[in-house]
Order: C-alpha cells, then sequence, then structure tokens
C-alpha cells in the first residue's frame, strides 16, 4: 500500500476483521540473529548508518520561535538546533570552534550562544559574532570559525538531522502530514532503559501481545491480535482499535468519526514513532545509547484542532498519565527482560511472523541500508 486509507475505509476494515474474527498479514517471515541486539561491532555500525539517515530531532513545537533551541546527542553526536530571526531551523554540532565546550543544554531561547570557557559569541545562524581579547587572534578567519552546520530538513511539524552524505530520504520519502501547527506540547519526559534500541521500538509495532502483556491495561479496552498495517514506503502505520468502535455499526457511515475509536501509530523510520492518541499525541524517539542501553525522549502533545483549557489539558494529562503508566511501562519491561536474557545465548534467532508486518517491514529496510552502508564503507 502506497496511500494511506482514510477513516471511513479503516473503521470498515476494521468491523469486517471483527466479523470476521481476522487481521491484517503481513507476506513474510523474517528471522533476526540476536547478535544483532547484543554486537558493539554492529551497534557501531547501526550509529553510522543513523548518521547517514533522516532522524527525528523533536516536533516543530519545541522550537516555536525565533531563538528558540534545543540541545541533545543525536547518533551519538552533541547536536544544537535553533530557530533563526528568518524563521528557519538549522542544527550545528554542538561545540565551540575554539576549544570544543559544549555551547548549550537543554532547552530555552536565546539571542546568541556564548561559549562558558572563554566567551567567544556565535550568532543563531552559526556565524562567529565575537572573539573575546580579538588581539590573541590576529590572523584568526572568523568566517572560517562558525559552528559547524548538519543538514536541518522541516517537514510536517517535526525536525529532522542527517549527519553525513544520506544512504537515503528515509522518513522523509513520505512523511504523512500527522502533526499541525496549532498543537502545542503540554509534557516532555527523558530516561533510559537498559534494552537495545530496536527490542524497544517492536514493541509498538504489532498488536499480537495485547492480551498477553497488557491484560489489564490496553486490552479491557481493545482487541487482540487485530490491527490494520501500511506501509507508508519506509514508514508504517499501525492502526489499533477499541472496543467501542462496534458501535458505529449501527449508526451511518457519514457519521463515522476516528476519534476516540481508534488509535493511529505511525512509524518514523528509523527511530522514532507518533501515536494519535484520544487526547493526545505522543511522539516517542528512541536514541541509542549503548547495543544495551536507549535513551528515550517524549513528546506529549495537545491535540490538533482544540483551543486549550485547563479542562482538556486535565483530559490530555490524565490520557498521557494512563498510557506511559501502563500499556508503555509494561513494554519497557518487556524489551528490558528480553535484553537480559540475551546473556544466556539460549535464542540464535528472533522469529518475527506474519502478525508482525510492521516490524518485518522495518528490519528488511534496515538490514537492506546495513548492507549498502558496508559496501561504501
Amino acid at each position: 500500500m502506497s496511500l494511506l486509507m482514510d477513516d471511513i475505509a479503516i473503521i470498515q476494515r476494521i468491523l469486517d476483521h471483527i466479523s470476521s474474527n481476522k487481521t491484517d498479514l503481513g507476506t513474510r517471515i523474517w528471522r533476526e540473529p540476536v547478535d544483532n541486539y547484543r554486537s558493539k561491532e554492529r551497534f557501531d555500525l547501526e550509529i553510522e548508518l543513523l548518521k547517514r539517515l533522516p532522524m527525528v530531532v523533536c516536533p516543530s513545537a519545541a522550537i516555536p520561535e525565533p531563538g528558540s533551541y534545543l540541545a541533545r546527542t543525536v547518533a551519538g553526536t552533541p547536536l544544537l538546533s535553533v530557530r533563526g530571526n528568518d524563521g528557519i531551523v538549522r542544527t550545528f554540532q554542538n561545540s565551540c570552534r575554539h576549544r570544543g565546550m559544549i555551547l548549550a543544554e537543554g532547552c530555552g531561547k536565546t539571542h546568541s550562544f556564548i561559549c562558558g570557557y572563554h566567551a567567544w559569541a556565535y550568532g543563531l545562524d552559526g556565524t562567529l559574532k565575537n572573539i573575546a581579547g580579538r588581539d590573541g587572534f590576529p590572523r584568526l578567519n572568523r568566517e572560517a570559525h562558525g559552528l559547524i552546520a548538519v543538514d536541518t530538513t522541516e517537514k510536517n511539524g517535526l525536525v529532522f538531522v542527517t549527519q553525513k552524505n544520506p544512504i537515503s530520504r528515509g522518513a522523509l520519502k513520505k512523511l504523512p502530514n500527522i502533526l499541525s501547527a496549532d498543537q502545542e506540547i503540554f509534557e516532555t519526559t527523558n530516561f533510559n532503559d537498559l534494552a537495545n534500541w530496536k527490542l524497544l521500538s517492536e514493541t509498538s509495532m504489532e498488536g499480537y501481545h495485547i492480551k498477553a502483556l497488557h491484560n489489564k491495561s490496553f486490552y479491557p479496552f481493545g482487541f487482540d491480535n487485530l490491527n490494520i498495517f501500511e506501509r507508508i514506503e519506509m514508514n508504517s502505520r499501525i492502526v489499533f482499535p477499541f472496543r467501542r468502535i462496534e458501535k458505529l455499526r449501527n449508526i451511518p457511515k457519514n457519521e463515522w468519526r476516528a476519534e476516540g475509536m481508534l488509535t493511529y501509530v505511525y512509524q518514523l523510520y528509523p527511530n522514532a514513532r507518533l501515536s494519535k492518541l484520544s487526547n493526545h499525541d505522543q511522539l516517542v524517539i528512541l536514541e541509542p545509547v549503548s547495543f544495551e542501553e536507549t535513551n528515550w525522549i517524549v513528546y506529549r502533545l495537545s491535540p490538533s484542532g482544540t483551543q486549550r483549557s485547563p479542562e482538556k489539558l486535565q483530559n490530555s494529562r490524565r490520557d498521557a498519565a494512563f498510557v506511559k503508566d501502563t500499556g508503555v511501562a509494561e513494554d519497557r519491561v518487556a524489551a528490558s527482560s528480553i535484553q537480559k536474557a540475551l546473556l544466556g545465548g539460549g535464542n540464535t534467532h528472533f522469529t518475527f511472523g506474519r502478525y508482525e508486518a510492521a516490524a518485518v517491514h522495518f528490519h528488511e529496510n534496515w538490514q537492506r541500508h546495513l548492507d549498502e552502508l558496508i559496501q561504501r564503507l
């Protein structure tokens, strides 16, 4: 599938699956070697590949106005993204050109970046604006000592960076329009898990585990192993319906609405996902730290098309708390358990079946790009 189905088509497909006790099925089985989750050599190769793909840094709403900036590590490199006075988002290596100190931490708003070591100052466009004690550097070419720029693309409410000569346009080739300009961030969290980033990614790529893993959290409201799967080039969309969707059978199709009836989960290749939930949107970026550790960066945004109010914000926070304290927490435990069990060597491969089509789709693209990278190196 190259085009996404609309809400009406999705709802009809779900109702048909419920009636026939079926789900969308993939066409292939995939066997992934467990060494790919526990090898430092493999991890180093993956970091090199991540630098050659567009990676989500943040939603546009994280740096909404001129001077807004965000600093974080992306594929092992400290980066600094900032919206310029011209409204354009630029990203630089977060390192002073004098002696290399990091210029900014976290997020905020500024007119310039001043190094805390020797007070060299840089503009929002990365140019070197001032050298403290200029006489000490009589022949220094100021134009050649601006911050090192990293290729940046802002598209459909997301900011992407590509650090090296790209192997692919990745998520950008067919990026769904999934965030709108009126959405605001109401919560950001950051934490680490002792699990490979791919193990954590895979937990959101299928509903085959809903009843077993989420028996008291998601399953009472949803279905076990009933999903719609759509490919969007290297991205994908998985639909998780709620049981209450069956109420729509009793009303005309032109009155069908997806809101509150299902969750859309967009897998943004390679390491991000955006979930369109009942009362908020959740963007998750899984940043690899090592082959056995991952940093989560999670943004929670108000729904599109709603005016912010204390009541609606409370609904969004309640919705977010349920998701992170139940289902996501259970997924994290599962992935960390798998990582720990890898030490035993009981498995040589993990088998992804036809119920896990999105995971197969990811691994096919990931392995193809790794093979291409090896040929280039």
